[in-house]
């Protein structure tokens, strides 16, 4: 199991470098929070999820009606993605089956109830009505960014794991694909301003799964994108008030994953410099209590819970800005600290006890601990 962790970060940073962004070797912390990634927690996240995805009630959709006529249950409006809370839960409570199934153990347990899973969801009936939805005139911000780039990065996904039954779903879904890709290229040229939030609506965080799934499929037009105007945005920013957060309902860090995003657009040089002015503050002593994990005080919460996410989505961003920065960089030690710190308190709250977190979280965890985003 080690050797096949060892050889995913390989394969991880290979990566990296083919998309021509400079990076430094990942510290050894890093690769021993990798290898955490044992059958344990795969049973435990994968368990999460199987128990989800096709889960209907409780349900929070956010429907636009036109008339009487669209007046439906969950499963009828979404037969695919209808379980798991809402929309952009089940999608991404699909990626998590996929992502496990693409790099996990080969002979773990779960896999057999996951395939059946996704092959419930992906058929062409249920992916058409799923389209349609999307194609009313009146949803043109449905599940925009969040949803949609969860969308992308799940077929994302499908595209690097080669395996017959990969292929065989993504053929189902990429007029889906094609459908929500062309959308977001519609969208981000009318966006004037980034979008920071420490919430769904964040734009940083939906561009860095769309900019994986453009590099992935090729598709050189939404990569010029993103990257254009995430330079537009960003570029200039300087001392961002990371002290300010978490807001109380945050599960996405605004500046941490605006950071996450920039080191994935800028090369290895300009984003250490860049860095400097946006986070003139970080420590260089590899102190890890310098940024202290968000605090819920009521996991049955549905809004509170959310900063159980921001604690795992700091972590990776804390390892992702780490392991772009040039070997020696003083604030290495002080960004991996604090990721591991963000880390086990993240981890800790992924569990069934209360619906309002798992039917989510493990797919943060599983994003963290697979290190999906490097």
């Amino acid at each position: 199991m080690k050797a096949f962790f060892y050889s995913l970060v390989l394969v991880s940073l290979i990566g990296c470098s083919q998309q021509a962004v400079e990076t430094s070797a990942p510290s050894a912390s890093l690769v021993t929070a990798y290898i955490e990634m044992d059958a344990e927690l795969e049973a435990r996240f994968s368990t999460l999820a199987l128990n989800c995805v096709h889960r209907e009630y409780p349900n929070k959709i956010g429907h636009t009606m036109s008339s009487d006529v669209d007046a439906k249950t969950p499963s009828q409006l979404h037969p695919a993605f209808y379980g798991c809370f809402d929309w952009h839960s089940s999608v991404h409570g699909h990626w998590l089956l996929v992502r496990l199934l693409h790099v996990g153990n080969q002979d773990g347990p779960w896999r057999e109830a996951a395939i059946a899973k996704l092959s419930e969801s992906f058929t062409a009936e249920n992916i058409a009505v799923e389209m349609a939805y999307f194609d009313s005139p009146v949803r043109g911000s449905y599940e925009r960014p969040y949803g949609v780039a969860w969308l992308l990065q799940l077929c994302a996904e499908l595209r690097e794991w080669d395996d017959p039954q990969a292929k065989a779903w993504l053929e189902v879904l990429a007029p889906f694909e094609a459908q929500i890709a062309t959308r977001l290229k519609a969208w981000m040229p009318k966006l004037a301003y980034p979008i920071r939030l420490g919430t769904h609506n964040q734009s940083a965080f939906a561009f860095g799964l769309m900019l994986d799934w453009a590099r992935t499929s090729g598709d050189n037009e939404m990569e010029d994108l993103i990257v254009s105007r995430s330079k537009d945005y960003h570029l200039s920013d300087k001392t961002c008030p990371l002290a300010y957060e978490p807001s109380g309902e945050d599960f996405l860090s605004p500046c941490l994953m605006e950071a996450d995003l920039m080191r994935r657009v800028l090369g290895q040089k300009e984003f250490s410099q860049w860095l400097t002015e946006f986070l003139p503050n970080l420590p260089t002593d590899g102190r890890g209590g310098w940024l202290v994990p968000g605090i819920v005080k009521d996991a049955s919460d549905g809004k509170l819970v959310h900063l159980d996410g921001v604690n795992l989505s700091r972590a990776w961003n804390l390892e992702n800005i780490a392991a772009n920065l040039p070997e020696g960089d003083p604030r290495i030690a002080s960004l991996n600290a604090a990721a591991a710190i963000h880390r086990e308190t993240g981890l800790k709250a992924v569990t069934d006890a209360h619906y309002s977190g798992s039917h989510w979280l493990a797919s943060f965890a599983t994003y963290l601990m697979t290190k999906r985003g490097m």
